[in-house]
């Protein structure tokens, strides 16, 4: 078999990034809702403008594609995604849309240089976008770059090397692991506006020992300013954490003259976005790969017999990627409006960015449920206080996410809703949901019970103070309150028996609740019928001499 890897062209090449991050904010008070697109829109000298979204325009149609896409959706899925127009702006919470997209203009063409290849790689960036979303503290950065008549060893390499947010070791040339030589955005006249620095060990390797955090490369974070990684020594109001693996979720576009000349190892290749190696081997053993069909390939579009001039279009997806390959000779493929083509720029985007936003949101809530038991220390009262306040908020959080963005189906239409399950079942969502939701409602439950408790101890006390009360009120009450006739007295004097009277007793009431614990304990004993004499004044003993026991 013929090396696929140089003879093999991509003619139409488009490859999306999507990387999910953690916004680092404050724990807000109760009902009030942080806002990071405000702060973004703030912040001064910013690359970042918010996208009026078509919706919100002033024409009077909305364009075919965008209809297309909004009719996919069912209708909770549609709210999600496109918000309620007029109807949500006047009824309050979050106004039309719950999603607010910025986007940058500046980044022209991103330049890839590659180990041992004589000339860079040029792809035009399609779209750089930046995702937040109403009461979540989650961020998604978008980034798309396209490519014409790109050898398919060079689409390869872009694939498996240019979403690396930092290199996972250094080999022996000081290079680092699985990342490009070096990555650089351009700006329209071809001038840098920011480079990598993988081959930069020290910063990473100081930085993770100072942090406990990974190092982010300098040319993401160029991307992202003026969001500013969390534990940085920079100024910044958006300050982010990442909150996966170190190589972004992608989905690609790969149209070819004849996609039935790629083997099956290729296919794979593309598939597990693997580094490119000789088409007739197979990156993993057989025996690992022998149901990659099965649980990785959505063959609606696919037959290996080739019996149908349309069915040569393969769809991949193994939840961290999505990749979809075809034929550039059939319409089916690469029709602009109506093709799949097209449903991978809008559809099958949406479904990805959902799905990989619910993942991100989930890791999210659990992150902070380990914040708060990190943060605990219960021989403190304020550390008590605040570690009850952080696991309200995270339940009311996970409350609104459910009933808001948790869907475990978006669509009736046959493609979307398969591949929505397919994706939700290689990211393993509806377990990380299920895990989230038991562990939010178990430490909820425990503080509702340590609430009851605490309750309940309060009344033990209150009661125990009005029964010795009893006894001095059933005395007065039998002798009649006129011990003492104060009708000829003065005003003085009568404020003097009231003193006499009055701090006494204040002070009885108050030593009583002191020992009201043990007061109870030994109420409880002398109720017990079958408790002898001797324990009965033990416990009476017990209320002024040696340690509590609640037994």
């Amino acid at each position: 078999m013929a090396d696929n890897l140089q003879s093999s062209i991509v003619r139409d090449f488009r490859q999306t990034l999507l990387w999910p991050i953690q916004l680092m904010t404050d724990q807000h008070s109760a009902g009030e809702v942080h806002c990071p697109w405000q702060l973004l829109k703030a912040a001064p000298d910013s690359p970042w403008v918010e996208i009026q979204d078509e919706f919100l325009q002033a024409s009077p149609y909305l364009s075919e594609a965008r209809y297309q896409e909004f009719v996919t959706f069912l209708p909770f899925a549609q709210r999600f995604l496109y918000g309620e127009g007029k109807h949500g702006r006047e009824s309050g919470g979050y106004g039309e849309s719950p999603i607010h997209i910025f986007t940058r203009s500046d980044i022209h063409q991103v330049r890839i240089t590659l180990h041992d290849e004589p000339e860079p790689i040029v792809l035009r960036v399609s779209h750089v976008e930046l995702y937040f979303f109403f009461d979540i503290d989650v961020a998604m950065l978008a980034f798309e770059v396209t490519g014409k008549d790109l050898p398919l060893k060079s689409a390869m390499e872009v694939m498996y090397r240019l979403g690396r947010t930092y290199p996972n070791y250094w080999d022996d040339t000081g290079e680092g692991g699985h990342c490009a030589q070096l990555i650089e955005w351009l700006d329209q006249q071809g001038q840098v506006l920011a480079r990598s620095d993988y081959e930069d060990k020290a910063r990473y390797l100081s930085y993770v020992k100072e942090n406990h955090v990974p190092c982010v490369s300098l040319h993401w974070l160029a991307l992202l300013h003026p969001l500013v990684p969390h534990y940085s020594d920079q100024a910044g109001a958006l300050r982010y954490r990442e909150i996966e693996y170190q190589r972004m979720p992608l989905m690609a576009y790969l149209s070819f003259d004849d996609v039935s000349q790629l083997s099956r190892g290729d296919l794979i290749r593309l598939g597990l976005v693997c580094q490119p190696w000789h088409s007739e081997t197979l990156p993993f053993t057989e025996h690992f790969l022998q149901e990659f069909e099965k649980h990785n390939c959505y063959d609606r579009y696919w037959d290996e017999a080739r019996q149908d001039p349309w069915s040569t279009t393969r769809i991949m997806c193994t939840g961290q990627n999505f990749v979809v390959v075809g034929s550039h000779q059939h319409r089916v493929f690469t029709n602009e409006r109506t093709g799949i083509k097209r449903h991978y720029q809008n559809q099958y985007f949406l479904l990805f960015l959902i799905a990989h936003f619910q993942k991100a949101a989930l890791l999210m809530l659990s992150d902070r449920m380990v914040q708060a038991i990190s943060r605990l220390d219960i021989q403190s009262e304020d550390s008590v206080k605040n570690f009850r306040n952080r696991i309200r908020n995270a339940t009311a959080v996970f409350l609104r996410f459910t009933h808001r963005y948790w869907f475990e189906n978006v669509s009736d239409q046959a493609v979307a809703k398969d591949l929505f399950s397919l994706m939700l079942k290689q990211l393993d969502s509806v377990s990380l949901f299920e895990k989230t939701r038991r562990r939010i409602m178990d430490m909820a439950e425990y503080l509702e019970g340590e609430e009851i408790k605490r309750q309940a101890d309060t009344v033990v006390r209150l009661t125990v103070v009005t029964i010795l009360g009893l006894i001095g009120t059933m005395t007065t009450g039998l002798l009649g309150m006129n011990l003492i006739d104060l009708t000829q007295s003065s005003t003085l004097e009568k404020l003097a028996y009231f003193s006499v009277v009055f701090i006494p007793v204040s002070l009885l009431t108050f030593y009583t609740v002191i020992k009201s614990r043990r007061l109870s304990l030994f109420l409880d004993a002398l109720s017990n019928e079958g408790a002898g004499l001797r324990y009965k004044l033990a416990k009476l003993r017990s209320v002024w001499v040696g340690k509590l026991d609640d037994r």
